[in-house]
């Protein structure tokens, strides 16, 4: 069993993430998406610091250098502040379950911003494994209208671009996290950039007078409490155990593994949320799974 640690790792990443989309679609739908994401920024800086402060013997990533500090903060606020709103976003207008696949495209899109910025390779195999990941997601996203060979959203059009966009966002904030980091502490690097994250958070209600909302989830105990479960399970437990992951196995195999959400997330979503779920949409995810697995494995 323990030469199998870092996917074990890996797939506990996928179920935690699974219950943290899950959450968050409860509190975004009850407290909407600016109080939810300050909140849970908020409650994962501060899980991070306990843990920084029990591993490391400081709280702060005080020795981060100028350029970890530069780029892993523009790297939070397009991830979190930008691409985190717009997945949210997704998640009260389409579900956790559809948004969760989309964000299937976060491999495929990273690997072509890095082929595009940093001159990285890209193989025939990569090429057939983003096909296989649009072609998943095409499958539930788009349907034949009725009656007619036009090609129609079977989700709200916002609701899939906002997902879209929370796939941008987490695709150009890996890069720039990548570019970042340069050998400093995994952990350390994420309280960057969720004090970044955090930052552009406080700005945009200040700028918005949202205070106000903000306030009032605070007094939400149900939202409170899933959104406490979902950053415990997402920023802290999510992160850490990724981590893990790439640690004790390939990048390849542990990226493949934390990319079953989309598949994980049906039978809570049927089982919890009454979702109904078709043959064609658990085949676009399996579709879109397989493609980030041909992305990262087959070379």
């Amino acid at each position: 069993m323990g030469a199998y640690y870092g996917e074990l790792a890996a797939l506990a990443t996928a179920f935690f993430w699974t219950i943290t989309a899950m959450s968050f679609e409860v509190a975004g739908k009850r407290v909407g998406t600016i109080s939810l994401n300050i909140i849970r920024l908020s409650m994962g800086f501060i899980f991070l610091t306990l843990f920084l402060t029990l591993s490391r013997g400081t709280p702060l990533p005080l020795n981060a250098t100028a350029h970890n500090w530069l780029w892993l903060s523009i790297s939070g606020v397009i991830g979190f502040t930008i691409g985190d709103l717009l997945l949210f976003k997704g998640f009260i207008l389409i579900g956790a379950r559809v948004s969760m696949l989309i964000m299937a495209l976060v491999p495929p899109i990273t690997a072509l911003i890095g082929w595009i910025v940093m001159g990285e390779t890209l193989t025939p195999a990569n090429m057939l494994g983003m096909a296989l990941v649009v072609g998943g997601i095409s499958m539930v996203v788009l349907v034949r209208s009725p009656g007619s060979r036009q090609v129609v959203f079977s989700h709200p059009l916002k609701g899939v671009l906002a997902a879209l966009g929370g796939a941008i966002g987490q695709a150009a904030g890996l890069v720039l996290s990548k570019y970042g980091m340069q050998g400093y502490d995994a952990f350390a690097a994420t309280q960057v950039r969720i004090i970044a994250g955090m930052a552009g958070f406080v700005i945009f209600v200040t700028a918005m007078g949202y205070w106000g909302r903000v306030r009032l989830a605070l007094h939400d105990r149900k939202a409170m409490g899933t959104m406490s479960l979902g950053a415990f399970f997402g920023p802290f437990l999510g992160v850490s155990f990724s981590l893990l992951a790439v640690k004790y196995t390939t990048t390849g195999v542990a990226a493949t593994l934390m990319a079953l959400v989309p598949i994980l997330i049906i039978a809570p979503s049927v089982l919890f949320f009454k979702e109904k779920v078709t043959l064609r949409e658990i085949t676009g995810a399996v579709a879109a799974v397989g493609g980030v697995a041909v992305l990262f494995l087959w070379k």
